[in-house]
């Protein structure tokens, strides 16, 4: 017997359009970037697909549309933060399965060094990708402005420093998730909060100082805030200068979970009790805080949303769409480190 004979046949448009109730047209455009869709026709197609297991001839598509049907996922960071620090793999993560579902491809590209960032400038400006996701980004980096440069599509995970007007842009309301975090240590009855940033050439090391120092108002002292790189190992000797200006600190915002997570580490090696002589507040909530030894307070970032947001503004982008930017609260979690 011929084994083609017996091979179950590959599902086509025709077969998703009549699982889907809708025309063949409908589900092409679906599958072509979602044009004249409605949301209800659009969730129908969507289910058809994975119902049926239909895939998308990909080559012939690029060749219709010419487009890759490919999006970069851009971390201009050292590669090991991409293990070391867990919101950009969740954020891959979630970025993967967004494209995945409309049968598009995710590429990884990091940018640590020159070397990199002029590979990944060649790379996105051959037209590799359709656009891309930029997921962090510092306000000295000329990588962006090569992009922008060349007209590359892109939106960024973050407000981008020098760039808010140009780039749009998913990203939590940093001021007020810093402000919530202060005013929730000093409701327990904290005095003396001192602070570990971020670099300040990123969204995250400036605006949550920004609203850490809004927070306290007359109350902010220079001498505790110290800074940090987003690294655990930044977060423990940030603890040290803080002890060793003001030994009188009873609580530490670090804003970010790795950094906290190094602040609990110097501090338990100094000798203090948490949250007993100092409570400790995060950023983030990005899985590593519930593992901490004590759980650690800290502020819920959406990065399901986020990702899926980021995925949907770049390719309406694409599209010719309007650009704009979006912004998620970020919510208290109250564990035991405060």
């Amino acid at each position: 017997m011929d084994p083609l004979a017996t091979a179950p046949r590959r599902p086509t448009i025709r077969d998703v359009a009549t699982a889907a109730g809708v025309s063949r047209g409908t589900v092409s455009r679906v599958i072509n970037g979602g044009h004249w869709v409605s949301p209800t026709a659009r969730d129908a197609v969507e289910r058809a697909i994975r119902s049926t297991g239909y895939r998308a001839n990909q080559h012939a598509r690029s060749l219709v549309t010419g487009r890759s049907n490919s999006l970069a996922f851009l971390l201009t960071e050292p590669q090991h933060l991409l293990f070391a620090d867990p919101t950009f793999s969740i954020l891959l993560r979630g970025a993967a399965e967004a494209l995945a579902s409309r049968g598009m491809t995710l590429i990884l590209l990091v940018a640590g060094t020159p070397e990199e960032r002029e590979n990944v400038a060649h790379y996105v400006g051959a037209r590799h990708v359709d656009g891309v996701l930029l997921i962090s980004s510092h306000e000295s980096d000329p990588l962006l402005e090569s992009l922008q440069e060349q007209g590359i599509p892109l939106v960024a995970c973050g407000i981008p420093m020098g760039h808010a007007r140009q780039v749009p842009s998913v990203s939590v309301d940093e001021v007020a998730g810093a402000r919530t975090m202060v005013a929730h240590l000093r409701r327990s009855g904290r005095r003396r909060i001192a602070m570990i940033t971020g670099p300040l050439d990123t969204p995250g090391g400036r605006y949550r100082l920004e609203g850490y120092r809004t927070e306290l108002g007359e109350d902010f002292d220079e001498r505790l805030v110290a800074y940090g790189d987003y690294s655990a190992e930044s977060g423990a000797a940030a603890i040290s200068q803080l002890l060793a200006r003001a030994s009188d600190l009873d609580a530490v915002f670090a804003a970010s979970d790795v950094m906290a997570a190094g602040a609990l580490a110097a501090l338990r090696r100094a000798g203090r009790s948490v949250p007993g002589d100092v409570a400790v507040g995060g950023f983030d909530d990005s899985g590593l805080a519930a593992t901490l030894d004590p759980p650690l307070t800290t502020m819920h970032q959406p990065f399901d949303q986020i990702s899926a947001e980021l995925v949907s503004l770049l390719l309406s982008v694409i599209d010719g769409g309007p650009q704009k930017s979006v912004t998620f609260p970020a919510t208290l979690v109250v564990r035991e480190s405060a």
